[in-house]
Parts: structure tokens; sequence; C-alpha cells
């Protein structure tokens, strides 16, 4: 016989090198209710006198049930415990650029927006790592000899793709299909010396995806485009073009740049930046090896923890890697002072996106910190933001 379907709403995070688990039952009251609580290692079920609620776990992840330990209830949680558990498989992240496939066969360029071809059937035969911000001063300090990239932009050639942290550096031939750039605002400088201004254009141009006008990048020279890696899907000639949740997207991108930046360089805080120089949001890693899960009844639920609500189903389980981050947003001259010695603190690393997006990712923070149960929201005076980028 099947069983009912309950209104406990389950939120289980479990940590894979810790081998442990926190597990919330989000609809538990303080009051007398009878609740039947049975852990088995590859499932969950909660049973109350109005029905069941069960959560079947991924293959890979197994609990011990003889380990619970820490039963309290919080308030506006619920019930907390925590339990060992293990989970031996490796997440993916959603791949914006395979690049062992993709140099191997024409690709495509797309507006992840709205899906207009920016570049269609283009041939990368080399896709190459830019190196770090620093290179020039580092060539300087080894070099016995002058060095021989002074001056010496890294531009990439017909068939080339340049991968920087945020970026994609392209070169657009005059008869590929490509956004038609729009000339940005010219700035006026005051010259006292001659008492009049000079119109001096800003070093780079927007690139506007020509059906959702969202800013794709910009153009770097007369050959060379930048594309910001939250706005391009790039995909195999013969494949078409995924549809993605932008929300998804734009946190699998910030996620696998986050983890790949702090296991190569050791650096676990960033501030993320906008085109205009202007800083937006501080975010610092704590970890990535969280495996969230959660249980959804009904649509009359989401408004308890739907951390995954853009795609999950109601009456659905999912289970998705996380990585967990500790944030600030440095909008509305809030944290002015901290952001300043952020940004003077050379182990801190800075990544570029347009403003529109760093808008849009804040948003993002904002309504997935909302959707944590309570007490997880913050740790000390910072918000936190479980940053889901691979469904398991």
């Amino acid at each position: 016989m099947a069983a009912t379907v309950a209104e406990t709403r389950v939120f289980l995070e479990v940590r894979r090198q810790l081998q442990s688990a926190l597990l919330v039952l989000g609809e538990a009251k303080e009051e007398d209710m009878p609740m039947d609580i049975s852990i088995m290692p590859s499932s969950l079920q909660v049973k109350t006198p109005e029905g069941c609620t069960e959560i079947r776990l991924p293959a890979e992840v197994r609990l011990v049930p003889s380990s619970c330990r820490g039963l309290q209830f919080v308030a506006g949680d619920g019930l907390h415990l925590r339990l060992q558990a293990r989970a031996e498989f490796c997440p993916k992240l959603i791949s914006v650029f395979n690049k062992s496939s993709q140099a191997q066969g024409c690709c495509s360029f797309y507006c992840q927006s709205c899906g207009e071809v920016i570049i269609k059937d283009r041939k990368l035969l080399r896709v190459l790592p830019l190196p770090s911000e620093n290179w020039e001063a580092l060539v300087g300090e080894w070099c016995c000899h002058p060095d021989p990239f002074a001056n010496k932009p890294l531009h990439p050639q017909e068939n080339d793709c340049f991968v920087g942290d945020t970026f994609f550096l392209v070169n657009l031939r005059a008869d590929l299909g490509h956004p038609r750039p729009e000339s940005s605002p010219v700035e006026m400088r005051h010259l006292s010396s001659k008492n009049h201004f000079k119109p001096e254009p800003k070093a780079n141009t927007k690139v506007i995806c020509k059906r959702c006008k969202v800013m794709l990048g910009e153009t770097v020279s007369s050959e060379t485009t930048k594309f910001y890696m939250t706005e391009i899907i790039i995909q195999p000639s013969d494949r078409s073009f995924p549809i993605i949740p932008r929300s998804q997207f734009v946190q699998s991108v910030i996620a696998q740049c986050l983890v790949e930046l702090s296991s190569a360089r050791s650096t676990f805080r960033f501030t993320i930046q906008g085109q205009d120089g202007r800083v937006y949001i501080l975010l610092w890693l704590l970890n990535s090896d969280s495996l969230v899960i959660e249980s959804l009844r009904s649509s009359k639920c989401i408004k308890k923890f739907p951390l995954l609500e853009d795609s999950m189903k109601a009456d659905s389980t999912s289970a998705w890697s996380a990585v967990k981050v500790l944030y600030q947003p440095c909008i509305k001259s809030r944290n002015e002072k901290l952001a300043s010695s952020w940004e003077s603190d050379i182990s801190i690393h800075s990544l570029t996106l347009p403003s529109a997006t760093c808008l849009e990712l804040l948003l993002i923070l904002s309504r997935n910190n909302a959707m944590l149960p309570p007490s997880l929201r913050h740790m000390n005076s910072f918000q936190v933001w479980n940053s889901s980028f691979s469904r398991v």
C-alpha cells in the first residue's frame, strides 16, 4: 500500500570529505506530535499521523544509522540531528567549455539567455588557458634578458580560443556572423593646460546580443572579442542548444570558477566586480564537497526551504552537489570599509562579470539564502550561499 504524502519537509546536507551529514526535519513542531523517524543506509522515512515522507538516497550515498547523535529542536527549523555518511561520487559541473572535445571539431557559440547563435561552426584548433594576471612581472623576475613579451598582449589567432578566469578571448573574422558591437559612451576628460575638453573613447566596447540585448562581452581589439562565461554557451555544431535555467547556469559557472581558482591558487576569498570596476559582492569559499538533498511535497511547501526550486518539480526529491560560500553585498554603500580592505589585500582574487550579471548573481544569492533553514542562513556577520551546481 502506497504511503500518503505528508507535510514533513526534509533537508539533508552531506559532507563527502568529513563523511558527516546534517538532517533537518523542517515541518516538525515543538508540541507533542507523534513522529517516527526511520534512518536506513539508503533512505530516510518520517511517519506522522498525517502520513509519511520518504527520501531514497542516490546509489553513491550511504548513511550510518547507528551514528545518529545531537537530536535537538531548533526554533524556526524543526528537528536537527547529525550522523555519519559516505558519499563516493565525484560531482560533474555544468561544462561551459569542454577543452578536449571542442578543440577537435567545429563548435558554435550561443547566447545563454535566449539561444541566439553568436558564432556558427567555428573550427578551434587551439584552446589555451591564459596565464595569471601577474605573468608579466614573473617573466621579468625570471628572465636574464629583456622581456620578449613586453607590450605584446596575448591575442588569439583565427582558430584559437584563450580561456581566462571568467571569459573567453576569440578572434572574430569579418565573414562570421557575430553581434554588432555597441559603442560605449565617450568620456570627456578636462585638460587644464589647454583649458578644453578632449574626448577619450573607452578602451573596450560592449558586445550585445541582437535578439535579447544582453551584454555578452567586450571588444578588446579590432579582431579580438572577450565573451563572458556567464553569458555564452559553447557546443559542438552537431548538437542543439541546451536549455538550462538561467540561475542554475550562473550558479554553476561561478561555482566552477571558485573551485578551480581555490584549488590552483589556494585562494578562498573573492570579489565580484562589474566591467565598470565597481565591487558588487564579497565571497568567501568554505567548502566544495557538499551534497544537498531535499524533499518537496507540493507547491504549498515551497515556502519553506526550496533550495533547488529552479529545477525541481513538486512531489519530487533531488540531490545536488554544492559549494558553501559566505557572502556580503556591496551595493547601496553597504560594507564599504570591508570591500576596501579586501580590494587592497593581494591574497584576494577579483572576478569580473557584466554589471547586470553581478546584480543578477546578488539576487540569486539572496533568494538562495532565504530558502535555507533559518539557523543555517548566517555565519558571523556573513550570509550563507549553498550554490547547487550538479544534479546527482
